[in-house]
């Protein structure tokens, strides 16, 4: 591991840099009700100065090169434990030079949206290998998982139906349903019985859309697939998963949380997730049945009126799809660094949570705590993402640590003799 030796007096930051000292005097925020920013700004402004004023705004952090198991940034390599890239296919020569052919063939854009004049044969064919890939009939691409999940539900549902989530559901799904306008019910996490419970006395609809995630980006633990689709079945109730954080991860081909669990893809109504992260591309998915992909691509908002991925994207998603396939064992190396890190972490005291996949949650007591330590990591040469509220809830702030196939041994051991060192410190 040739990342920087522990740097005791800290190492310079660039920290806040990016607001241009907007945050170097002291101010005095008013924010009240009839502002543009309201009194929600407050607290926002003020934790983001304070934090500027002890060095340790922890986001944001630009690098300075490529991503990967190591980055450079502040003008030093350290170990990156908060990246998405699980394959670990970020860089990848292959990739790479199938996005920059593809820049060549078709440019940088397409110079429309999908429903009009964005749409190239690569995407098709993209798309189909997406769906061969998930075990659906048919796929449809977005600009992002985010978009995926707005385009969807709020292409499919509305006020007379209701959404009955998962409580620990990403942003995007709650976003979706507010701009659905449909109503939405949460039961507790990963609780089938309280689906039940909300299924049964939740407000009369015309449909109810089931939704929880594969594998859930803030606490890394699988959804209950087989139990939720004995509920599905129970109550004639169509279901919505969103496997961002399953794809490429889970399963012995990486096909998500379907494979994991030995089930048929087609069980489930829709498949949602995103193309920026196992996969080393941007974009989002939604892998259905034929009928309802043609039906999205005349009625989904993000479809007809977002540009289309470029074609630098389109490629790097067929070759991760390609690798993906000729290369499983990045799979199971996945999931063993996982289990080293995590039971490392584990014996060193820390709490991971529910983690059970790549996604590990380092759990600390408050936010200034969780603040500090990412800010203190990176002196010891490691960048870990704080997660704060309200993307977690405010007595749950943690680091969210992610574990990929680039790596190695070293790479973790050094990571948990730095978490030794912080635990003693």
């Amino acid at each position: 591991m040739k990342v920087v030796q522990e740097n005791t007096l800290g190492f310079p930051s660039s920290s806040g840099q990016g607001f241009n000292g907007y945050f170097s005097t002291e101010r005095n925020w008013k924010f009240r009700k009839s502002d543009l920013i309201d009194a929600r700004g407050r607290r926002l402004f003020e934790t983001t100065a304070l934090a500027c004023g002890v060095d340790a705004y922890p986001f944001q952090i630009p690098l300075e090169a490529m991503t990967g198991p190591e980055v450079q940034a502040d003008g030093h390599t350290m170990l990156m434990l908060s990246s998405y890239d699980y394959l670990g296919l970020i860089g990848d020569p292959r990739i790479t030079s199938a996005a920059v052919e593809a820049v060549k063939n078709f440019g940088t854009g397409t110079g429309g949206a999908r429903l009009l004049t964005g749409t190239t044969n690569q995407h098709q064919l993209m798309e189909q290998e997406l769906a061969d890939f998930k075990g659906t009939e048919a796929a449809i691409t977005f600009s992002s998982g985010y978009l995926a999940n707005v385009g969807v539900i709020g292409a499919l549902f509305g006020a007379a139906d209701r959404v009955v989530m998962d409580a620990l559901c990403h942003r995007s799904l709650t976003d979706a349903c507010r701009f659905a306008g449909v109503q939405l019910q949460r039961f507790r996490h990963n609780d089938v019985e309280s689906l039940r419970h909300e299924i049964k006395h939740g407000p009369p609809a015309n449909r109810t859309l089931i939704v929880t995630e594969g594998v859930f980006s803030m606490d890394g633990d699988i959804c209950r697939l087989p139990e939720i689709l004995e509920v599905r079945k129970e109550f004639g109730c169509f279901l919505l998963i969103d496997d961002a954080h399953a794809t490429g991860v889970l399963g012995a081909h990486g096909r998500g949380v379907d494979e994991y669990y030995g089930v048929p893809a087609t069980e489930v109504d829709i498949w949602t997730g995103s193309l920026a992260k196992a996969i080393p591309s941007t974009g989002g998915f939604a892998a259905v049945s034929r009928e309802l992909a043609i039906f999205l691509q005349h009625a989904a908002s993000p479809y007809i009126f977002s540009a289309a991925l470029n074609p630098a994207s389109v490629a790097a998603i067929r070759e991760g799809l390609a690798i993906l396939a000729r290369e499983p064992e990045r799979v199971v190396k996945i999931a063993e660094n996982a289990e080293f890190l995590r039971r490392g972490l584990r014996e060193l005291g820390y709490n991971t949570g529910l983690s059970e996949t790549a996604v590990i949650p380092v759990i600390l007591d408050d936010e200034a705590t969780t603040g500090l330590f990412a800010r203190r990591l990176r002196d010891y040469g490691v960048l870990a993402a704080p997660v704060l509220f309200p993307a977690v809830a405010q007595d749950s702030p943690r680091l969210r640590l992610c574990v990929t196939a680039a790596h190695t041994r070293s790479h973790l051991e050094f990571a948990l003799d730095v978490f030794e060192k912080m635990a003693r410190n």
